[in-house]
């Protein structure tokens, strides 16, 4: 689908015709530049490659320095590509905020926040053992029987356990686009998104 890059910069609220506070998100989406226009005849499918964020030279690579001033472009942090657009762009193009309206529906795709190793208790929301009494000591947070025992003599592959747990690829459909700010690249969307403030975001409508 047709879309941007942006970065999360935080939550906030506003207020409805109704005089009801909705919380929402807000997001710096582009402006993006198109680096790379792929074709059926040359790529196999169609797509634009838009990149996202200034960088320093020195931060890059020199095929990724040569890659990008052919779009006569610095390097850029944030790469993705889009497919499915309804208008051609030419390589070096910028794409802002303008490619969405308001009061549209939009999918937004991030990585959710790093946990690290948890238990199941925050990781699946296992109850815990609970009490110490009977001679039992720090099982409070403990996972308890996993159900296996002579037969089958093992635990069973996809058991929830403990484990990493965040860092993954969440996308939310059909969030509802509040406002839409052009002049600051500004997206302002119902709900909340994956991720932490900064974070790299792929919206797409």
């Amino acid at each position: 689908m047709a879309g941007i890059i942006g970065r999360k910069i935080g939550m906030t609220s506003v207020f409805n015709a109704d005089g009801k506070n909705i919380p929402c998100t807000v997001i710096e989406a582009g402006p993006c530049v198109v680096t790379q226009v792929k074709t059926v005849e040359k790529d196999g499918y169609s797509a634009l490659q838009l990149s996202f964020d200034d960088m320093k030279e020195k931060h890059s690579t020199k095929p990724l320095i040569g890659h990008f001033q052919k779009a006569k472009t610095g390097p850029k942090r944030k790469v993705a590509e889009f497919k499915n657009w309804d208008k051609e762009y030419n390589l070096g193009d910028v794409i802002t905020s303008e490619i969405f309206l308001e009061d549209r529906w939009i999918d937004v795709t991030g990585i959710t926040k790093g946990k690290g190793f948890q238990g199941v208790v925050k990781r699946h929301g296992y109850s815990g053992v609970g009490e110490q009494s009977h001679g039992q000591h720090n099982r409070v947070r403990a996972i308890g029987s996993l159900g296996a025992c002579s037969t089958p003599a093992r635990v069973f592959k996809g058991t929830r356990m403990a484990g990493r747990m965040g860092g993954e690829k969440v996308k939310v459909i059909n969030l509802r686009l509040i406002k839409v700010i052009t002049e600051n690249n500004i997206l302002i969307v119902k709900g909340s998104i994956p991720g932490p403030k900064g974070s790299y975001l792929i919206i797409e409508k």
